[in-house]
């Protein structure tokens, strides 16, 4: 008996059924079965079931004699399942990397519960991932499963089937089928959460929900829409037939009118003709279920007014408040429309004004990663300029969110206001590790400095023509523009320096000094490194693995490579997992919830570099990270289990499988596998990481910054010091040698 089945109902979705059935097959937790139903499919679904089913024997193909719709379809699938727990998964969504492992280890946790309510993001066409706008109902706040009278607020949630597990024991004692028709999940949801024993949650994003362009039931206009009325009337014949759950109604009265308006007010769902006669079987379920002691009152008086108008069948009226709200919205956004226009025609004057008066020769502006936080190159630029040259002013650019992250003293500049433009248009000196607005206009005078961001094993600029999946929305001749203001531009190495002058053609000069940085690494002592695990909660006799996973340019959203949860119970007792995701992804990347406390999640911490420093090891697959770290002289290991699709959809200047700083693993076993021995860290893995800082990290000796100071800011053109040769350096010491 396998732990879970998951029903996998199909109809017309040959273009997403592979990515559906590979996103179940693929998961890390193997103890499942796939029930596949072909719902008489007039495409090439029925094959593609067919021959997964032909190469993987945990799935089974049911092929329907006729087209039953997706209720009776996943009733089919139910009836073959022989799982302890159910999962209906529609065929265009897909389940989160990790997910069924994190769903066995929940319903481990909280005791077998009839049903596990577990979150979704929404995926669009246009590659937006969206968590589910209600996540905090699903926090794991230390409550027991129990019945719905302990969580109420779960009734707040779509009222879908494919975010929760239900124990198969129990759908089969509830007598639980889904019913033909539209919104066919209604029926289905609300009795079974009623009728549970116990519930529980998951605060983790499992599912996928794929938002279509076109094809979905919800945009799709048709008079089937009207079945959402039969749903709620078996909705309401349950609670006839259970009196002990007559608590509810006003509940579930609520709820079904939200969802009726829902569907008449949204745009596209009931044909024109037939909405008169919607409103009016709206009015008839209103007054029909309508409680006697009515639930919670809607907030606010629109609200209140609704409800009443739908109780009178006053339609007319009712589309006349609808319209009149809109056209109070419509006003109200056109109003702010038109004083950000001025505000921005206000600052375009302001600009052209502050663009004739004289340099400020004694002023110097930085930035970095889009106005972030104070870091990067241009954070360790700033710092060596107020102390190698004390008579300029230095300035930051970034947000409020990210204040805290500048030193004393230094100011901050409010990306867009007044003070943002006329410092771009007086600055002597303008840093960045990115390029400055298009807006901006580079004056006779000014030094333009671009650090870059690392060591690039990825394509990038010109050189990603050819590479629509990470090339996608770029214009290369406004690339080219901005490019023109360089006046330097940094190099860490000579692979660098000849990417850069083929990428970003132009007449800057290059500076092979280092990557500035990268030189706290190389100034760091063990007592720095023993503060910054402290403050990052490792404790002293742990070992800190730092896993740094890179941005995948033919994926939707990010989610983790690696399983975070079975990569920390496989290291065991005394590994500490950090885990960052790219800049790119910081705050939106799908992480699983609940994770062990031996993983942290450090993707928001201000500084990279200090990441380093607390770590005793990197793991990471295509990360420009790697080549920063290599200068630590600490053990590296190449995680390239999708290394084809990579390069295949962003290009690279080399083959990091066979040019690595330490061990690759082709998969997460054989990851694991150097991780739980001492693959990582032997002489092997000393040998080839050698081989890489001498070839990636020649000028990484912990004065960088002042080399580009020199150079930049003082015009010392020759007299920056030397570079110290690789013994004579002292990289800052692990934690655990």
């Amino acid at each position: 008996m396998p732990r879970f089945s998951v029903i996998v109902p199909a109809h017309k979705v040959q273009a997403y059924l592979h990515e559906c059935l590979e996103s179940v097959l693929g998961q890390s937790f193997s103890d499942f079965e796939v029930i596949a139903v072909d719902d008489r499919s007039p495409d090439a679904s029925g094959a593609i079931l067919d021959a997964f089913a032909a190469r993987d024997r945990r799935v089974t193909v049911l092929h329907l004699k006729e087209n039953v719709g997706l209720g009776p379809a996943r009733n089919a699938g139910t009836a073959r399942a022989t799982g302890d727990y159910l999962l209906f998964l529609d065929s265009d969504d897909t389940l989160a990397p990790g997910s069924l492992q994190a769903l066995a280890d929940r319903l481990k946790e909280t005791a077998e519960p009839d049903v596990l309510v577990y979150d979704y993001a929404r995926t669009y066409w246009d590659g937006r991932v969206v968590r589910n706008q209600r996540a905090a109902l699903l926090a794991q706040d230390g409550r027991p499963a129990g019945p719905l009278d302990d969580r109420p607020e779960l009734l707040r949630l779509l009222p879908v089937a494919w975010n929760k597990a239900y124990r198969r024991e129990f759908v089969q004692r509830c007598d639980a089928a889904f019913p033909p028709g539209w919104y066919e999940d209604v029926a289905w949801t609300y009795p079974l959460l009623l009728a549970a024993r116990s519930i529980a949650v998951l605060d983790r994003v499992c599912v996928h929900y794929r938002q279509r362009r076109r094809g979905s039931i919800l945009r799709t206009t048709s008079s089937r829409h009207f079945d959402v009325f039969d749903q709620y009337d078996r909705v309401f014949a349950f609670l006839d037939r259970n009196p002990s759950l007559d608590g509810w109604r006003p509940a579930l009265f609520g709820r079904m009118t939200d969802h009726l308006l829902a569907v008449y007010n949204t745009p596209g769902r009931l044909p024109r003709s037939s909405r008169g006669l919607y409103f009016q079987r709206c009015s008839l379920h209103f007054r029909r279920y309508q409680p006697q002691e009515p639930g919670p009152r809607p907030q606010g008086v629109p609200g209140v007014t609704r409800r009443l108008l739908v109780r009178l069948g006053a339609r007319q009226v009712f589309d006349a408040v609808r319209a009149a709200n809109a056209l109070r919205r419509r006003l109200r956004r056109l109003v702010k429309d038109t004083s950000r226009a001025a505000r921005e025609a206000g600052l375009r004057l302001h600009y052209r004004i502050q663009r004739h008066r004289p340099l400020d020769p004694d002023l110097a502006v930085f930035a970095a990663c889009r106005y972030g936080g104070y870091g990067g190159d241009p954070a360790a630029l700033e710092a060596a300029v107020r102390d190698l040259a004390p008579h300029l002013r230095t300035a930051w650019i970034t947000t409020p969110a990210y204040a805290h992250t500048l030193p004393r003293g230094v100011r901050r500049l409010q990306p867009g206001s007044p003070a943002y433009w006329t410092a771009l248009a007086r600055a002597a000196y303008l840093v960045n590790d990115v390029n400055f607005p298009h807006a901006y206009r580079k004056r006779r005078g000014q030094v333009n400095l671009h650090t870059h961001q690392g060591t690039p094993l990825g394509r990038t600029g010109l050189d990603l023509q050819g590479h629509p999946a990470a090339s996608a929305g770029r214009d290369f001749a406004r690339m080219l523009a901005h490019t023109d203001r360089w006046d330097f531009c940094l190099s860490a190495n000579r692979h660098s320096t000849v990417v850069w002058e083929r990428a970003y053609p132009a007449g800057y000069t290059t500076l092979e000094h280092g990557r500035p940085g990268n030189d706290v690494l190389l100034r760091a002592d063990a007592d720095d490194v023993r503060r910054i695990r402290a403050g990052l909660g490792i404790p002293a006799e742990s070992t800190a693995i730092l896993y740094a996973p890179a941005h995948r340019d033919y994926r939707r959203g990010f989610h983790p490579p690696v399983d975070l949860v079975r990569l920390a119970r496989e290291l065991g007792p005394g590994h500490v997992v950090l885990y960052r995701a790219p800049d790119s992804h910081a705050g939106t990347a799908t992480l699983p919830e609940g994770l062990p406390d031996t993983v942290l999640d450090v993707s928001a911490h201000p500084s990279v570099q200090e990441l380093c420093l607390a770590a005793d090891a990197l793991v990471t697959d295509y990360s420009p990270l790697m080549f920063d770290y290599a200068g630590l002289d600490r053990p590296i290991v190449v995680h390239a289990g999708d290394w084809t699709a990579y390069r295949a959809a962003r290009g690279t200047y080399f083959d990091i499988t066979t040019e690595a700083p330490g061990p690759v693993a082709r998969s997460e076993d054989e990851l694991l596998s150097i991780l739980t021995t001492d693959t990582w860290r032997g002489p092997r893995s000393a040998q080839l990481r050698a081989a890489f800082r001498a070839h990636f990290c020649p000028y990484d000796d912990g004065h960088a910054a002042e080399r580009v100071v020199r150079r930049v800011f003082l015009g010392e053109d020759g007299g920056e010091p030397a570079v110290l040769p690789p013994e004579r350096r002292t990289p800052a010491p692990p934690a655990r040698p």
